[in-house]
């Protein structure tokens, strides 16, 4: 298999209805649920201010966006401190093959490193194998921990209530 380069751009607010197109056939995809007022604030955030990280758009040979790659920063005392969260990584299907997922990675490591942190993190659903695949062949280990989410926003309505 031939590698094919992967290009990118750094997404601004101007992009916001394109990535929020992207994110809406990833989220389906990936079986997430998609609550556009929470998806549309969070990606305001992270591209009205660079501290919180940034977006990446992939472009295919021609130069269309073919994808995109959300990295957010975070903070964790187990992680030494600010650490890279590689957040969304997205490539559509006529993209995928040809090396571009491990070069995705490779660009997504650099730029976090660029930041001046140690450690990158992500998740990756249980049903989604190929995607596991890649990251555990490319050096990411999985620490064999739950991820727990509570929602708060509800949990403090429903307390009012």
């Amino acid at each position: 298999m031939q590698t094919s380069p992967l290009d990118f751009r750094l997404a601004t607010v101007a992009d916001t209805e394109l990535v929020i197109g992207l994110m809406r056939a990833f989220y389906a995809e990936d079986q997430l649920d998609f609550d556009e007022a929470r998806v549309r604030r969070a990606l305001a955030a992270l591209l009205e201010d660079p501290r919180n990280g940034e977006v990446l758009l992939w472009l295919s040979e021609t130069g269309e966006v073919v994808g995109h790659a959300a990295l957010a920063m975070g903070f964790s005392l187990e992680q030494g401190g600010h650490f890279a969260l590689l957040d969304e990584l997205y490539l559509s299907h006529a993209a995928r093959g040809r090396g571009r997922g491990k070069q995705a990675l490779a660009i997504l490591e650099q730029r976090a490193n660029a930041r001046g942190v140690e450690r990158m993190r992500l998740e990756v659903n249980h049903h989604n194998e190929l995607a596991r695949r890649l990251y555990l062949a490319t050096g990411y280990v999985d620490d064999t921990r739950s991820l727990l989410t509570l929602q708060l926003e509800k949990r403090m309505r429903d307390a009012r209530a």
